[in-house]
Order: C-alpha cells, then structure tokens, then sequence
C-alpha cells in the first residue's frame, strides 16, 4: 500500500503538560481512542474538510482530510518532485517561498537537508515511530505566512509546470492538482496558526 499520512491540528499547550518524549506518542492514542468515532466504518469523512473528533480529543485535535490523495503519501512526495523540476523556471521570490513552504512539510528541500519535526515539540531523543511531520505554534505561524505570500502568485506555475513537471496519469501530474494540494497545506496552517496550535503528520 505504501506510505500513508494523517496531518492533524494539535494544541500544544496540552502536549506540553507530558515530557517530549511522550507528547507525539499521546497524540498517537487519542488519535487512535474508539471513543473518538474517527475509526467507525461509517465515520464521516469530506475531503477537504476537517473531521473532529468525539470523546476526550474532542479539544486537542482536529484531523483534516486531503482532497484527492486517498490518505497516501505518495501525492506529497511527488509534489516536492513536481517543484524540483519547476522551481528553476518561476520567479526568485516565489521559487524562495515555495522552496520554505514544501520543505517547511514534506520536501527533502533543494539540497535534502529539510528537517521536519521540530524539537520544541517532539524533544531531542530518538524520533517517534510513525511521525513523518511535526511542526510547533511558532513554526506552523512562520509557514502560514509564506503560505499567504505565495499563494497570490501560484497561478503563475500553471505553464512552467504544464511545460517542465507534467506527467499525465501520475501523482500530482498537472498544476491543477500542484495547487490543490498547496491549498490545502494552506488550510491546515492558517486553521492551526489562528489557535495557535501545532500541525503533526502521522502515518499508521
């Protein structure tokens, strides 16, 4: 099946009562929680739309579905392929903020060295089986501001992508869906900077 993600939005100010080295791990199980009614069969569950949780997470956390990714990784990763292929070929400012946004989630980065899970969140041990992204209130803010900056110039992708990344019948193939899933980053980093919370990844 290959890798999954879940990208929830978490308060960090309930995270922050248990030692780093357990916060990611319990955010893990009141994910997991039955009471939660994320895991019935007949869950509801819209894509591009947040899923609250039921039961005791009901004020912790909030999951958000993706438009068009079947809850894979896969679509991520080739977004940051997508960019590679593209980025030499957009303005300097936005070819900057893009680079910051994908490698700030789920980008190796230009020189694949991007780091992401922050420590102020997840502590300084060894990482947390599962966590593919972990990102502090500070952090989410300063991606959420990138993510405003950038999405006023995104259409101008459309025909470097069309021209340098198109690949019909592929994860992210067409700028189209680049953008959709841009957005949809941009979702969860505006709705977790204006809580002031932190955005996790999770694969199961």
């Amino acid at each position: 099946m290959g890798l999954d993600i879940t990208v929830l939005i978490t308060d960090c100010a309930w995270l922050e009562q248990f030692p780093p080295q357990e916060r990611l791990p319990r955010l893990r199980a009141a994910w997991y929680d039955d009471e939660t009614g994320l895991w019935d069969h007949d869950a509801p569950a819209v894509e591009g739309d947040w899923c609250r949780p039921q039961g005791p997470g009901a004020s912790v956390f909030a999951v958000y579905e993706f438009r068009d990714t079947c809850g894979s990784f896969k679509p991520h990763f080739w977004a940051g392929q997508r960019w590679e292929a593209v980025r030499g070929h957009v303005g300097a400012a936005l070819r900057n903020d893009v680079d910051a946004l994908l490698s700030g989630l789920v980008w190796d980065g230009p020189d694949g060295a991007a780091r992401h899970v922050d420590s102020a969140l997840a502590g300084d041990g060894p990482r947390t089986y599962g966590v593919l992204l972990a990102r502090s209130p500070d952090s989410v803010r300063a991606l959420a501001s990138v993510w405003e900056r950038a999405r006023a110039d995104l259409g101008t992708v459309h025909e470097p992508f069309a021209a340098y990344a198109a690949a019909p019948g592929g994860w992210v193939g067409d700028f189209p869906a680049f953008r959709t899933l841009l957005e949809d980053w941009g979702r969860v980093l505006t709705e977790a900077a204006r809580r002031g919370w932190g955005v996790v990844g999770l694969s199961e």
